[in-house]
């Protein structure tokens, strides 16, 4: 009875070992972020705050949060609706050339961020969108697309389509069956890609520094520049900010929300 759990002890050891590599870079800066000493020191010697209030008062820091949060916010409104529209596509169609826009679109994940960053730069200044919010949420929404439409991709593979046509034969239009039975089946799928597009705005630091600066650096770029001039343990109460922002909307994203039924959402569409 046990044979076979002790033959898979050592696979047990190995995903143990595997997440504690991956989980000591934040057991690590945590502690930091709290140190009262000028120079990042792991473990601290006294403890404060002072670096989290550092922050909170220095215009430049939180200059390039509100700058971060609103590329973060818009690159949401335009990467998540192109992606679901490409990923309900993709899956209503099983064309050669759906297949070849399915790896068009995953494009940019393969292709380096250095190159994209030096292309985007060169058409940026021929066209003025360099250091603008503009230029950065269009530049994220072409990195947050694929993380989008391969999210989507596998919640309309779990999606019955079947519910849609019946709102269709009753007589709603294409766009109101998957307005109000599709999509709100696809809750849950639809706040990861959301969250998804969001992290990647936020994170993305190669691209920023070419076409960002001044008032309009993001604060991963800030944060890199930092470092370069000076290792501050600010950047310690930085990144766990943004650790403890990420986890919370991870798990904002995995809290399953109550389930509508489909027979309430189909009698809608016959009044």
């Amino acid at each position: 009875m046990f044979s076979g759990s002790y033959r898979r002890l050592w696979l047990y050891a190995i995903a143990i070992a595997i997440l504690i590599f991956l989980l000591l870079p934040i057991i690590v800066v945590i502690p930091m972020s709290f140190s009262a000493a000028r120079f990042l020191e792991f473990p601290p010697q006294q403890w404060s705050l002072r670096w989290y209030e550092s922050f909170f008062k220095s215009p430049e820091w939180i200059a390039a949060t509100w700058v971060s949060l609103r590329v973060g916010f818009f690159t949401v409104m335009v990467s998540v609706p192109l992606g679901i529209a490409a990923a309900y596509g993709l899956n209503s169609s099983l064309t050669w050339f759906s297949k070849l826009s399915e790896v068009v679109l995953i494009t940019p994940v393969i292709v380096p961020v250095i190159i994209v960053a030096i292309g985007v730069f060169y058409l940026y200044a021929q066209v003025g969108l360099v250091n603008t919010i503009l230029g950065l949420v269009l530049v994220d929404s072409v990195l947050a697309i694929p993380f989008v439409v391969v999210t989507m991709m596998a919640g309309f593979q779990r999606f019955d389509f079947n519910q849609e046509r019946v709102a269709r034969s009753l007589g709603a239009s294409h766009l109101r069956a998957f307005w109000t039975i599709t999509l709100p089946q696809l809750r849950r799928s639809i706040a990861a890609s959301c969250a998804f597009a969001f992290f990647v705005a936020l994170d993305e630091v190669v691209i920023a520094l070419f076409v960002s600066g001044g008032l309009g650096s993001t604060l991963t770029k800030r944060m890199f520049t930092s470092l370069r001039d000076e290792v501050s343990p600010a950047i310690a109460a930085i990144s766990t900010m943004l650790i403890t922002i990420s986890l919370v909307l991870m798990l904002v994203t995995q809290l399953r929300p109550p389930a509508r039924r489909v027979e309430r959402d189909t009698s809608k569409i016959l009044q």
